[in-house]
């Protein structure tokens, strides 16, 4: 991606050939869907909570649920949040090379045609600049300080 972007990759597994190669394919991943969990257990109930109430906020907003009771609505928010954690969790991520199979599934395969045990731990991902705040400098305010204006 152009040099902008780095990804640690922390997993459990044997260091051979097929199990690097499966741990840079998941650093492609990250680098591509910038997830920020790796699964639904690390996800905060707080986020989660927060996210509902977004979504609940946008169903009762939207015209074609203005007849729907509130309980249908709260069914349909179980149905979005879980769209929602396949974009925010990297294991329920659809896998970027193979559209067939979702990231858990690579990893089962990479474990299966391998025999051994493949865990993803955790992940960094950096991006250049992220963090970092921009000077607002005034420029005339600056040269009329010095001045003594």
């Amino acid at each position: 991606m152009g040099g902008s972007h780095a990804v640690l990759v922390d997993v459990d597994a044997p260091v051979n050939d097929a199990t690097v190669e499966a741990a840079k394919n998941l650093a492609m991943q990250i680098a591509a869907l910038n997830p920020k969990y790796v699964d639904q257990s690390e996800v905060p109930a707080d986020f989660i909570e927060h996210e509902k109430m977004i979504l609940k906020e946008q169903a009762m907003n939207d015209p074609a649920n203005a007849n729907k009771p509130e309980n249908i609505i709260d069914k349909m928010l179980i149905g979005r949040l879980q769209k929602e954690m396949k974009e925010f969790c990297l294991m329920d991520q659809v896998y970027v090379k193979d559209q067939e199979m979702s990231v858990s599934k690579y990893i089962d395969s990479v474990k299966k045609a391998n025999g051994c045990e493949f865990k993803v731990n955790r992940f960094v991902h950096y991006i250049t600049g992220e963090g970092l705040e921009k000077r607002n400098d005034d420029f005339a305010a600056e040269v009329a300080k010095q001045m003594g204006m």
